[in-house]
């Protein structure tokens, strides 16, 4: 009877470890079920220049979004955003694809805009700002050709 007891309290020392490691997995990895919230956005950049599915969205360094999906479209990196639903992103806002620290990890920047017109959901940001291609400057400076 005393080692009944003592394996059935193992037992859900056990299953409640495995369910709080299970929890912490999601919410440090931020995954979303059932396609998270707040509401979609497309951007098409010329280049992607090494940015994830996963990396995040800011405007003024906060975090507003995540970067959804990445896919080709006309020849040029169809990039898919997911914005927090109280962000009201501006018809004429700039998005760009900037490097946290020298050579740090990509994320999309949003630069706000003045118009009045709002991006509804499903809709398109339709400025951007190229990437800097590190590679590109440093071989153009190292060969003499800045």
């Amino acid at each position: 009877m005393e080692r009944t007891k003592l394996n059935l309290g193992v037992g859900i020392f056990m299953l409640l470890g495995i369910l709080a490691l299970g929890y912490l997995s999601i919410k440090l990895g931020r995954v979303s079920f059932f396609g998270g919230g707040g509401y979609v956005v497309t951007v098409d950049f010329p280049s992607v220049g090494g940015l994830k599915e996963g990396s995040t969205v800011e405007i003024a360094g906060v975090e507003i979004g995540r970067v959804e999906a990445i896919g080709l479209a006309d020849y040029q990196a169809r990039v898919t955003l997911r914005v927090n639903t109280d962000v009201k992103l501006q018809e004429d806002v700039i998005a760009s694809i900037k490097t946290k620290g020298l050579i740090g990890e990509k994320y999309v920047r949003i630069s706000p805009g003045g118009s009045e017109k709002i991006i509804g959901p499903n809709g398109k940001i339709r400025e951007v700002e190229a990437p800097v291609d590190f590679e590109e400057l440093l071989s153009k400076y190292i060969f003499g050709k800045v």
